[in-house]
């Protein structure tokens, strides 16, 4: 999470004058339904103006915590500061998400400006002498107190902060560690502004129809539309957008093509020019080594994963080499299946294969192995019908339900806002939606949120969720159809949304999905497992034309190939994990060649040779500007939790409202409340074990 979402905001000490305050939607609470964002109302300047405002705000409020002549309390100090600076929350949420989900470039500067000013207003807090002093009287005294869990948790979090600050540090060190972190925020958001860039301003433009070659028509026609919206009528553009690329290298039978395409995409980054993120990498790793000497670690993996489930550098190369034992044997077998499949079809003895190959050959060998493909599949997965079948699932598991509220702002024309209610009615949350690619727009998808919830005043303050897609969009009169795979990054990002919907603790910085890195992908990935229940199929899989159920063979077919080269896609995720987890073990500053580096660091997990020019590192946004920074490991770990997780759903039938009322009590619900062993023991009534991932892959029998 970012870091302004680590105080939020009750306390309101402002003084702007009643003019700004009328003007300036940020500058109180929300005069909507439900509070909800006025997006239309905002204009560029009041981010700006909002945000020096909530910058002043925090300080008053500081100076009133550390000025209070009363002994320290919980209440006074701890809870004050939780809620000490609502305006920044409020303001610094909607500009962050924005410049991920809708930007441009007056948004793009508002952010690099802002970025390092609300580091350092952070790193004042908590390199603030006296503050500390008295959050530190406050917790020695922490058994004598009568806390319940929570109170305990947002005490124990709010003093590790401290410490993780550089409370402890001397004066020349605290200075050194802001200036680090205030770096830190600038570089970071660069090094994804970067990656946007490059991703945008990549264009294959086809004029030859030969070039379309193996392309289904839904394909061709999407790139259509995206020429003649780019003003290139009678040709067909495709760029480095997901289903764009994914796609054609999934499906195109001209080999050059795809490899042209296949470098432009990893090779983001890594192309010299003004978008280049190898110096941007030298910077940040460096600088998070230093944060971490300067804290007292060998690493920064050392000093991250100090707050997670895993502990220590240890056990993630334990659990990384584990599965890597496990899977490297079955996916090389994959790969020799796949490489001499496309031998034979090509009728070429000797064939190599090059990581542009995979993806189509694959497909290939999938369709005439299980006679599946995406085509067979994408008229039952209508973008409408499995939202609603998404959202029904959410109504037999958990009670809930979603109703359209068009009388809610959103910041795009492709965004709908629903209104979610609990069984007795109750509202939950404003749930945003967002599922079509386009300029000033991330790759990839992810869940966020413009609120978090929090209790105030003794009235529950609910969330406002959204998520974020990058899905074939209509054209002409055909509906959004989704892969199947598609349908499960759906089912992925909505089980975070699930995470903030139901969230119910006091403070939001406890709330949804605010718990240890490696937890919070539980509630996501347990989601994907619905995908082949009958009973999900039955109310999402109809064919947009006639409205029939998918057919029963072709479930069982989807069932037949759910483990196809799932080894593979393992260890492809392991490459990550151990690329990570090297830039953030190094123990002396970096100075070496990026690409060099991360072939070391890939060795034990390459299967493919190296391709000159590419690399992951200088476009992996989630270790270098999101929050994966020795982290990306936890997507594995989460694979281990939800498969024995899933278990307990399978043990009463799959979509058990029974277990699924558990799972909400006492996970969903509780956030980042308690140690996450402590609720996944009290969920399962025992601690996960890697077996059932083992058994749901076939890579052990049970």
């Amino acid at each position: 999470m970012r870091f302004f979402t680590k105080i939020t905001s009750i306390i309101i000490l402002i003084t702007a004058t009643s003019d700004m305050i009328a003007q300036n939607p940020f500058l109180k609470a929300f005069d909507t339904p439900y509070q909800s964002v006025p997006f239309s109302k905002i204009k560029t300047e009041h981010y700006g103006e909002a945000l020096d405002e909530g910058l002043k705000q925090q300080e008053r409020n500081i100076e009133a915590i550390c000025g209070n002549t009363d002994s320290p309390t919980f209440e006074n100090t701890i809870v004050a500061l939780e809620h000490c600076d609502e305006i920044l929350s409020r303001t610094a949420n909607v500009l962050f998400n924005l410049t991920e989900a809708d930007t441009n470039d007056t948004l793009d500067s508002l952010a690099q400006k802002y970025s390092p000013l609300l580091t350092e207003a952070s790193n004042r807090i908590f390199q603030n002498q006296k503050l500390f002093d008295r959050v530190k009287t406050i917790y020695v005294q922490k058994d004598e107190l009568g806390l319940d869990a929570e109170d305990s948790m947002l005490l124990e979090q709010t003093y590790k902060a401290f410490i993780r600050s550089g409370a402890n540090l001397n004066e020349d060190d605290k200075k050194r560690f802001a200036a680090l972190s205030s770096r830190l925020s600038s570089s970071t958001l660069n090094f994804g502004q970067n990656v946007l860039k490059e991703t945008n301003d990549f264009k294959m433009v086809i004029e030859d129809s030969a070039d379309l070659e193996g392309l289904p028509d839904y394909i061709i026609e999407a790139a259509r539309t995206r020429a003649e919206e780019n003003g290139l009528s009678g040709k067909w553009l495709f760029d480095l957008s997901m289903p764009s690329y994914f796609n054609f290298m999934k499906f195109s039978a001209k080999r050059d093509l795809r490899e042209k395409l296949y470098r432009a995409y990893n090779s983001k980054g890594n192309r010299n020019n003004a978008n280049d993120n190898k110096a941007l990498i030298k910077q940040i790793v460096n600088d998070r080594l230093e944060i971490a000497r300067l804290s007292g670690y060998k690493n920064f993996a050392e000093y991250k994963l100090e707050r997670t489930m895993a502990e220590t550098p240890g056990n993630v190369y334990g659990l990384l080499d584990e599965l890597l034992a496990n899977y490297k044997p079955v996916a090389r077998e994959e790969f020799e299946t796949v490489e001499k499949f496309a031998a034979e079809t090509e009728n070429m003895p000797g064939f190599k294969l090059e990581a542009w190959d995979w993806s189509y050959y694959s497909e290939k060998l999938k369709e005439s192995r299980f006679n599946l493909n995406d085509g067979m599949l994408k008229p039952y997965f209508e973008l409408e019908k499995v939202k609603q079948g998404i959202f029904a699932l959410a109504g037999k598991l958990y009670g809930l339900s979603f109703e359209p509220a068009p009388e809610l702002d959103v910041y795009h024309k492709d965004v709908t806002a629903y209104k979610v209610c609990d069984a007795g009615g109750r509202f939950m949350a404003v749930l945003y939606t967002d599922f079509f690619p386009r300029n000033g727009k991330q790759g990839g998808a992810w869940m966020t949120e413009f609120r978090g919830q929090r209790v105030e005043n003794g009235e529950n303050i609910r969330p406002l969720i959204s998520i974020v897609m990058n899905f074939t969009p209509p054209v002409g009169d055909k509906p959004s159809l989704l892969t199947f795979s598609e349908v499960e990054t759906f089912l992925h990002e909505f089980g975070h949304a699930l995470h903030g919907m139901l969230a119910d603790t006091k403070y939001a910085s406890l709330s949804g999905t605010n718990v240890y890195r490696d937890f919070v992908e539980l509630p996501s990935q347990l989601m994907e497992n619905f995908a082949t229940e009958p009973a999900f199929l039955d109310m999402t899989a109809k064919h947009y034309l006639t409205g029939e159920n998918i057919p029963d063979e072709l479930v069982e077919k989807i069932k037949a190939a759910e483990n196809f080269n799932v080894a593979y896609a393992c260890v492809r995720q392991l490459n990550f994990g151990y690329l990570d987890m090297a830039w953030h073990s190094i123990e002396t500053p970096f100075e070496g060649d990026t690409e060099q580096f991360e072939s070391k660091a890939c060795n034990a997990t390459t299967i493919f040779p190296e391709v000159a020019g590419t690399c992951i590192s200088t476009a992996f946004n989630h270790i270098f500007s999101g929050g994966y920074a020795a982290g990306y490991y936890s997507y594995k770990w989460a694979e281990v939790l939800d498969a024995d997780a899933y278990s307990v759903f399978k043990s009463h039938g799959g979509i058990d409202a029974g277990t699924a009322a558990r799972f909400r009590n006492e996970v969903l619900k509780k956030g980042g409340t308690e140690h996450p062993m402590v609720l996944y023991k009290r969920f399962k009534g025992s601690e996960p074990a890697i077996d059932a991932l083992l058994e749901r892959n076939g890579i052990k029998k049970k």
